[in-house]
């Protein structure tokens, strides 16, 4: 008789009207196309900060190694590091430049 009690199965029906209502709202925020901006922007950016942190341990690990040729004579090679953030933002400015200059002849 527990079953067919009008009052308990009200309360069902809310109880599940309450889920569902959670669920479609779960799903919407998921497919709205700003979520999934954002989402694509923070995959872009966790694989572009892990390609730099590559290119940066290949660099260092690089310039911490030198190659040593035979004939080369004792202490040619230091312990100290380059500085490599002059000639980066040299080449990334360079870029950057050469990017406009073309962008705007095509537009020409």
């Amino acid at each position: 008789m527990a079953d067919t009690d009008p009052a308990e199965l009200e309360r069902q029906i809310e109880r599940t009207r309450g889920e569902l209502a959670q669920t479609v709202d779960a799903i919407v925020d998921r497919v709205s196309p700003k979520r999934v901006a954002e989402r694509g922007v923070a995959k872009v950016r966790s694989d572009v900060e892990h390609f730099v942190a590559q290119v940066g341990d290949l660099v260092n690990g690089a310039a911490a190694r030198p190659a040593r040729f035979e004939g080369e004579p004792e202490g040619l090679w230091t312990d100290e590091q380059p500085n490599l953030a002059p000639v980066l933002i040299g080449v990334g400015a360079v870029l950057a430049i050469g990017a406009v200059i073309m962008l705007w002849r095509r537009r020409r």
